[in-house]
């Protein structure tokens, strides 16, 4: 794979707990890779300080005192001998200071915690996760609060034959993603696939399978295996570590990441041009949503090309 050299950490400073600096020090320590942390001093935390919502233990680091938490907190990663670097930037909305910083940062993957956003907040006051997801032109690996096992599970969802990737480029480098940091970390690699079968095809997701024979359904699935085992092949994944259903994306991906124990989930996101960017990345949102471990969501090549900056 393409190697992770530089990891972008995005601190948030009102956090008790920080899963995305941990994971993000495993990562460079496996990886030889340097830090760089990020915190964006914006009006919404401005507000919570003020209001005195923070924990008892932030308030006396957070008011003008940044940089000593920055460095508070990357203290024991260079003690570990990890390069460390540290940057205070103030602005708004957040999203938009993130990737105004990546402009000029080395950052080949950025680490950023995640939590449950209702629809009512996505639909409306749309969050950070969900502009990232569209507009960060590099891996994003957004972590939940479950720490990740000694030998870690990591499943990657590919869609051979997909429509916007008929060369299976996107899936060539999710795969690689995959293998190159499972190896890092001495983890499992597990391939998903979730189709819908030729027979019931429609626009609006997986209807009941009724009237359809058997035998065109079981061909259809061992087309889909063949497809999907050809493309594993290349990197070696187990046969018994491969899974494959008719079903939704949004069904079979946090069912099969629930039994495999996934630590995290590798998909996706593909650039479909200006005309359709508002559903760049609505799979991966939603998926992000129901899936009980951390996503690490991987950009088709051509992704920055569309960028509207």
């Amino acid at each position: 794979m393409n190697r992770i050299c530089n990891i972008l950490v995005v601190v948030n400073p009102l956090a008790r707990e920080q899963p995305a600096l941990a994971k993000a020090a495993i990562l460079a320590k496996r990886l030889g890779a340097s830090v760089e942390l990020l915190i964006c001093d914006t009006k919404a935390s401005r507000e919570i300080q003020t209001e005195g919502q923070l924990p008892s233990i932030s308030n006396a680091l957070l008011t003008d005192n940044l940089d000593s938490l920055l460095d508070q907190l990357a203290k024991p990663m260079r003690d570990a001998g990890i390069d460390v670097s540290t940057e205070v930037i103030g602005g708004d909305p957040l999203h938009e200071m993130i990737i105004s910083w990546l402009r000029n940062s080395p950052a080949d993957l950025i680490v950023k915690d995640t939590h449950h956003h209702s629809f009512a907040t996505r639909a409306f006051t749309t969050n950070t996760d969900w502009h990232l997801i569209r507009a960060c032109p590099v891996p994003l690996l957004l972590t939940k609060p479950k720490a990740w096992a000694e030998s870690p599970v990591l499943v990657a969802a590919v869609d051979p034959g997909h429509r916007n990737d008929p060369s299976a480029i996107l899936d060539h480098h999710i795969l690689d993603v995959a293998v190159g940091i499972g190896k890092a970390l001495h983890g499992q690699i597990h391939a998903i696939h979730a189709y819908l079968p030729t027979e019931v095809a429609t626009a609006g997701g997986m209807p009941p399978i009724i009237g359809v024979p058997a035998e065109a359904l079981a061909a259809e699935r061992d087309l889909q295996h063949s497809h999907l085992k050809a493309l594993t092949d290349e990197f070696a994944i187990a046969d018994a570590n491969l899974h494959i259903a008719p079903a939704t994306a949004l069904e079979y991906l946090p069912r099969v990441a629930l039994e495999c124990c996934a630590d995290m989930l590798i998909m996706g996101v593909i650039s479909r041009g200006s005309l359709e960017r508002l559903v760049i990345g609505s799979t991966a949102e939603r998926v992000l949503e129901s899936i009980p471990c951390d996503v690490l969501l991987v950009k088709s090549p051509d992704f920055a090309r569309d960028l509207p900056f």
